[in-house]
């Protein structure tokens, strides 16, 4: 009896998706070359000479930064500046980073070349970020042993490596750090053509049959970024599949944007909630971040580095000293009129 439920318990646990196995289908998605990666056409020209120069003074390639909004692809290019490097990759995140021993621990299990990316690197405490200083300037470590008149420093040295930070808030990485990093890239919002690009390849690796139509539809809904792209075209597949569709169609992409609450622009639900609570609330700004997070019952933070990028981007909100306002483009977008007092904002 006891037999027979572990068999049903491990038959359960055998048909749900796991956390490794949609780790393995993002890593399936993510090009693995410089050349197969769709857009960032500036940052990628400066990458490629930057490796070359590395590769032929065989030396790591220098300290870089990656910021901008989420699912853009600074972890995905840190993949890649290793494969292209030939050199392991060490991830690691600023929360994940609690004590200046992780950090220390981290630094001197690298090998020579190694490549430590540091995912939401502002996220790191100042007192950690301190240990970085030296090992990115001198490859060494500086360590104060004990505490009271018995402490006493010691160096160590570590290998020649690489760090690659990645962050959504360039601005809360502190000077001393920023500093600190050769290369600064900040990544933009994808066009729709690269986000079509982009589409198609994932269609390929998925093995999905797309028309051109399908894919600029998914590509324009994106809002921008890839990461959105990839999430849309496997939700589209799902309802195709279950409707016994072996291609997918324009008005299959449109039946399922309409079911899952976004428009052809790409915004969803939370999106019009935010922008029509400005207005009604607020009486169409300014309003403050804390303000609008506490009507939504939301995070500030996801306000800010999620819904806020593309929104701004699209022209519907504005900051202001004083706090977002939303303009006339959002006004227009819910079919609502500018209040005559409002009139003069825009």
């Amino acid at each position: 009896m006891v037999l027979k439920r572990q068999q049903r318990k491990q038959k359960a646990v055998d048909v749900l998706p796991t956390a490794q196995e949609n780790d393995q289908l993002e890593e399936t998605l993510r090009p693995r070359m410089l050349t197969e990666y769709v857009g960032q056409t500036e940052i990628k020209s400066h990458l490629s000479v930057y490796l070359a120069a590395a590769k032929k003074r065989t030396e790591p390639l220098g300290h870089t930064i990656l910021h901008g909004p989420p699912g853009l692809g600074k972890t995905t290019l840190a993949y890649i500046l290793a494969r292209e490097m030939n050199a392991q990759i060490r991830v690691t995140s600023g929360p994940a980073v609690e004590k200046a021993g992780d950090l220390a621990s981290l630094l001197t299990n690298l090998q020579a070349g190694d490549i430590l990316f540091i995912d939401e690197i502002h996220r790191m405490r100042p007192a950690i970020e301190e240990v970085l200083y030296s090992a990115m300037e001198d490859y060494a470590l500086d360590l104060v042993i004990g505490k009271g008149p018995s402490a006493r420093s010691m160096r160590i040295d570590l290998q020649p490596f690489t760090l690659i930070g990645a962050t959504t808030k360039a601005g809360a990485v502190s000077m001393p750090l920023r500093d600190r990093f050769i290369h600064n890239f900040r990544l933009q919002f994808y066009t729709p053509d690269e986000l079509r690009q982009i589409v198609q390849r994932t269609a390929r690796i998925l093995e999905i049959s797309i028309d051109a139509e399908a894919a600029a539809l998914i590509a324009c809904a994106s809002r921008a970024t890839p990461r959105i792209a990839n999430r849309l075209i496997r939700a589209v597949r799902d309802f195709a599949q279950v409707q016994g569709e072996k291609t997918v169609s324009a008005d299959r992409v449109r039946v399922t944007l309409k079911s899952l609450g976004i428009d052809e622009r790409g915004l969803d639900n939370t999106d019009r909630l935010l922008l029509l609570s400005v207005i009604e609330k607020f009486g169409g700004g300014p309003v403050g971040l804390g303000a609008l997070a506490a009507v939504l019952s939301d995070e500030e933070e996801t306000i800010e580095d999620v819904y806020e990028p593309y929104l701004l981007q699209c022209g519907y909100i504005q900051r202001t000293p004083k706090g977002r306002v939303v303009t006339k483009m959002a006004y227009d977008l819910l079919g609502m009129q500018v209040p005559e007092g409002n009139r003069s904002l825009f």
